[in-house]
């Protein structure tokens, strides 16, 4: 028996469990081979494909200090920290983003982000849309995220290559998760009207535990055709689309090689997974997961065997200073670590060639407020944010967007997030302009609101 078993047991609407989904049923050999040895016993070739990272930061991470610092505001507004020189002339990012600054010719930043919630999920970031609440009006299925569409049109990567999967660590707060789970609401908008086949594969909850193929020997197993023709006849037997959604992940692992490889770190060299660094623990309270760079470093090489979307939530920026300490305390607690883990990630992807084929968005669900609280932290601001964006069809070196004195609103060129989101939609080759899915009664929806269009101050 083949069974993936996760962390997570919620049922879906046919009352099967999720652990219920992932058993896919007898294969007949022998005793005692991991997936792993398994797929070892046929190799296949590498290949390259257009893919998206994107870096949920949970809880909305401040823009002053980090990409739009306010050295001539007060000190209530500018914080505690200076403005350190950039790579590109004229641009300041802050002080503890040394490395960052240092590189910013390779990536992009969006200073005056707009369009989103003041909702503590991850689904805006993951969908470009509000959802779970009756004023969002989302169409019959909900929405579906941004994988999930990538998913439906473009389907498995080279190779079979998962199409969509994240890769977030585990984390206390629901919503936080790649689950369309809301704050304060009682919908849930997941998977959204592409269906229960395009959910992503989250590697913390379903593979790393139990990932095992009881009794199986290499020499039983005789060679992959084989194997094929039974998961052909597994495959015929399901009786139900849900059931076969699930299995068809698994099958995308059981028959992947390169997949199997790519979710074992013990396989990278030693030496890049010490240049990523050890993860950076948050405090329990957050809900949010830890800083793991190794989880950044499990995205490359997932896109590297062709997954087109990988997600992954990276730490806590959840910083009212009603936990663990100030603003102040938090970005020197924090922030270095975020510094040297985007720029390495970034500099691997260059390194390996693959800049031009992976795109990398690092935000957050809202920004910060311009004035520090009496606790001295900042309290969410959903009115802007800065985002960082780099590889792809964007250039680097630009800075898109102004905020006024405070850091608070846009002055020039507000970015809606829909925006972006037709950026990275252009980036894997799907025309916002053409392409449309019908949601569950049937309407088809464009893949964004109101004819938004790629930036083009990126991608000119």
């Amino acid at each position: 028996m083949l069974s993936i078993y996760g962390n997570q047991h919620s049922k879906f609407c046919d009352n099967l469990s999720r652990r219920s989904f992932m058993r896919i049923g007898s294969l007949g050999f022998g005793a005692g081979l991991t997936l792993t040895d398994i797929l070892q016993a046929s190799p296949a070739s590498a290949d390259q494909t257009r893919s998206v990272i994107m870096v949920y930061l949970c809880g909305g991470p401040t823009q002053f200090e980090t990409f739009d610092p306010k050295p001539n505001a007060p000190v209530e507004i500018r914080g505690s920290f200076q403005p350190t020189a950039t790579k590109i002339p004229g641009i300041q990012y802050c002080e503890l983003l040394p490395k960052l600054s240092a590189m910013n010719d390779k990536f992009s930043v969006i200073r005056s982000l707009v369009g989103m919630e003041n909702r503590h999920e991850s689904f805006q970031c993951y969908s470009g849309r509000a959802g779970g609440r009756p004023q969002d009006r989302e169409p019959a299925g909900g929405w579906p995220t941004f994988g999930s569409i990538v998913s439906r049109q473009l389907g498995p990567g080279p190779n079979g290559a998962l199409p969509y999967v994240d890769a977030s660590p585990a984390m206390g707060y629901k919503p936080y998760a790649n689950r369309g789970i809301h704050d304060n609401a009682n919908r849930v908008s997941w998977p959204g009207f592409t269906g229960m086949s395009h959910v992503p594969f989250a590697v913390e909850a379903d593979v790393k535990r139990d990932l095992v193929l009881n009794g199986i020997t290499l020499d039983r197993l005789g060679h992959r055709e084989r194997l094929l023709r039974q998961i052909d006849n597994i495959r015929a037997s399901s009786e139900t689309d849900g059931i076969e959604s699930f299995q068809e992940k698994a099958f995308g692992i059981l028959t992947s090689n390169n997949m199997a490889r790519a979710l074992d770190l013990e396989n990278e060299d030693p030496k890049i997974r010490e240049l990523y660094g050890e993860p950076v623990t948050t405090d329990p309270a957050f809900g949010a997961p830890p800083q793991s760079a190794q989880h950044l470093l499990l995205a490359r090489r997932l896109v590297e065997t062709g997954v087109r979307c990988v997600t992954v939530a990276f730490g806590a920026w959840d910083w009212h200073s009603n936990r663990e300490g100030t603003i102040e305390y938090l970005s020197n607690r924090y922030l270095p670590n975020f510094d040297r883990a985007i720029s390495v990630l970034l500099e691997d992807l260059e390194q390996r060639g693959l800049s031009e084929q992976v795109q990398v968005i690092v935000w957050g669900e809202f920004g910060r407020t311009p004035r520090i609280n009496a606790k001295g932290g900042r309290d969410h601001w959903e009115r802007t944010q800065s985002v960082l964006i780099a590889g792809g069809n964007v250039q680097g070196g630009r800075t898109i967007g102004q905020t006024d004195k405070q850091g608070g609103v846009p002055v020039e060129r507000p970015v809606h997030v829909q925006e972006v989101f037709a950026t990275m939609y252009e980036h894997l080759g799907l025309d916002v302009n053409s392409v449309k899915i019908p949601d569950l009664n049937g309407r088809p929806r464009y893949l964004v609101d109101e004819n938004r269009q790629p930036i083009q101050e990126l991608i000119a």
